[in-house]
């Protein structure tokens, strides 16, 4: 018989917000580990859940912001207040929540919904002067984007956009039986160590994002076709793949972070553009 101030049993997963709890403390403590807590950090988690990764952060960290889109896990977990202490519950969509109102310092740990994980971690990736740091759990195959190398074929614009941001390290892979209910795909923990330095400007960046974005815009075709196909002049771009001392028939997963950083430059001042070293 359940104790009367015993909170209730945990709300069901709802497949179509993409929740696969986690119920393997081995695979919590392996996440908790990797994001080198410290006793007076700030933590934000996404995607709390029912609360088997936010106990073990209470107990890690000074302070955690939980931010679940669930009314159902919101209210199960704030029942269980008295527990956490140091716990801020947010009932609040994370593709919405204001990130940009944490403080400087703030370590992410998440097991992030996989239907949103690539537009919440660009989002994150944006604001990374304030996370030193990310450790998330998502789709093993996103996991391989990130990772990824010139030449392969998961290489594309998640690849080189996170990259320029963080250093990435694909942790570990977590068995399906480690959730439930089980996913269908295959999952990884990785971590994101955010660059310090800002290898461009702020108004170069968005001029970046958008060459990046438009030069995988067509795989099979050259980089020349697909950034002429995306409004870029052709001549311009010919000019840059020289200065870079590639053919004009190179496509955009040869590119290496460091020369879509180049190129980017001689595209915006073919006349004036400084080389640059990834620190």
């Amino acid at each position: 018989m359940e104790r009367p101030d015993s909170p209730a049993d945990p709300p069901a997963a709802i497949k179509r917000l993409g929740q696969n709890f986690l119920i393997d403390p081995n695979i919590v403590r392996k996440i908790v580990a990797l994001a080198d807590i410290a006793p007076n950090d700030h933590v934000l988690e996404i995607g709390p859940g029912r609360g088997v990764l936010t106990e073990v952060l209470c107990k890690t960290a000074g302070r955690v912001t939980a931010v679940e889109i669930d009314p159902r896990l919101h209210d199960y977990l704030a029942e269980r207040r008295a527990e956490f202490p140091n716990l801020t519950l947010v009932l609040e969509d994370a593709l919405v929540y204001p990130v940009e109102s944490l403080p400087a310092g703030t370590i992410v740990v998440a097991n992030l919904p996989y239907y949103i994980s690539t537009p919440l971690l660009f989002r994150l990736l944006d604001q990374r002067d304030r996370f030193p740091r990310l450790v998330l759990m998502l789709q093993n195959e996103v996991a391989d984007r990130l990772v990824a190398k010139p030449g392969s074929s998961d290489y594309g614009v998640l690849s080189v956009m996170a990259q320029y941001a963080a250093e990435i390290t694909k942790a570990f892979r977590v068995s399906a039986q480690c959730f439930r209910p089980r996913p269908e795909v295959g999952s990884a923990v990785v971590l994101l160590k955010t660059r310090e330095r800002r290898e461009l400007t702020s108004e170069e960046e968005p001029k970046f994002a958008a060459l990046v974005k438009a030069a995988f815009a067509h795989r099979r075709k050259t980089l020349v076709n697909s950034l002429r196909d995306e409004g870029y002049d052709q001549s311009g771009i010919i000019g840059a793949l020289e200065r870079l001392t590639l053919s004009p028939s190179v496509r955009a997963e040869v590119l290496s972070l460091e020369q879509f950083i180049r190129f980017t430059r001689f595209i915006l001042s073919p006349a004036e553009s400084r080389d640059v070293r990834l620190a």
